[in-house]
């Protein structure tokens, strides 16, 4: 029996003795851009400065680990790295390595896309999966010039229609990102995920300090709408750190089951992608 939790950044799996197989899924899932752009664009600090375009931001080249606990034990970390990009192409990267007494699991995440008229449009994603249980992975290509995706999913392919808004479960996060700094309300996104179109929305509650072991953060907090009541998703975004999530909350029955805070992170310097700028954890202003 597989139980579903949450929808937000990491993908999560592993084995209880005495409940069997549970499957916590978070998506790090984040949105549609909704400003224009000319051409591709190398997103830089420096592009940023010169063009105003804050909303490129988190494109900027950029690393962040979380710690991801289980109620109140600490199961392992997550990391999530982006490098500068390439001619307008970018690679996203996501690694997890979790474990409870003898039970692992270990997932690798890529995904390549590029930057059009201030939309991301995804090309290839990759996701792959080992540790306790069945190993297995997804992987998907967006033919755009031809109308379809194509995708494999645990050794099963199936083509579906190209759609114009359409993300991966990766890329989809830096959408979102960028999609933030127009202050909206609600969002909504379609991604492909397991062989088939899934569509997410999500509420803005408000403003809220966020304090961990890390630092203490102004956040933007903001809910999964789901129509049931028995599961409840919520995440916090630094806008000083370009929108980057410092934590993840999932309950279940009024429960929390999984708890993902930041650990650490660096935003690159533009005049030198290769050496790290580790930022203050501390956000007060």
């Amino acid at each position: 029996m597989e139980t579903r939790y949450g929808d937000i950044g990491f993908i999560v799996t592993f084995l209880t003795p005495d409940k069997g197989p549970i499957l916590v899924k978070l998506f790090s899932l984040l949105f549609t851009g909704m400003l224009a752009f000319s051409s591709f664009t190398l997103a830089t600090e420096a592009d940023v400065a010169t063009t105003n375009q804050d909303f490129l931001k988190p494109l900027i080249p950029h690393n962040a680990e979380y710690k991801v606990f289980y109620g109140s034990i600490e199961l392992g970390k997550a990391r999530y790295q982006l490098p500068a990009s390439d001619n307008g192409y970018f690679n996203y990267r996501f690694d997890s390595d979790i474990s409870l007494l003898m039970l692992s699991d270990v997932r690798n995440i890529k995904s390549e896309f590029q930057l059009i008229d201030g939309k991301l449009k995804p090309i290839r994603y990759l996701s792959e999966r080992s540790g306790t249980g069945s190993d297995y992975s997804e992987q998907t290509a967006f033919a755009a010039s031809q109308g379809v995706i194509h995708t494999i999913y645990k050794g099963e392919r199936e083509k579906l229609d190209y759609e114009e808004n359409i993300f991966d479960p990766l890329m989809v996060q830096l959408q979102f990102r960028m999609d933030m700094y127009s202050n909206p309300e609600t969002l909504e996104y379609e991604m492909v995920k397991e062989k088939e179109f899934d569509d997410y929305k999500f509420r803005i509650i408000g403003k809220e300090q966020m304090i961990l072991d890390s630092g203490t953060y102004q956040t933007v907090k903001i809910e999964v709408v789901r129509k049931s009541k028995k599961r409840q998703t919520l995440f916090w975004m630094a806008p000083a750190l370009n929108y980057l999530p410092v934590r993840l909350t999932h309950f279940s029955k009024g429960s929390k089951q999984l708890d993902i805070k930041i650990d650490n992170y660096q935003i690159f310097n533009s005049e030198d992608n290769a050496s790290a700028i580790p930022k203050a954890a501390a956000q007060t202003d």
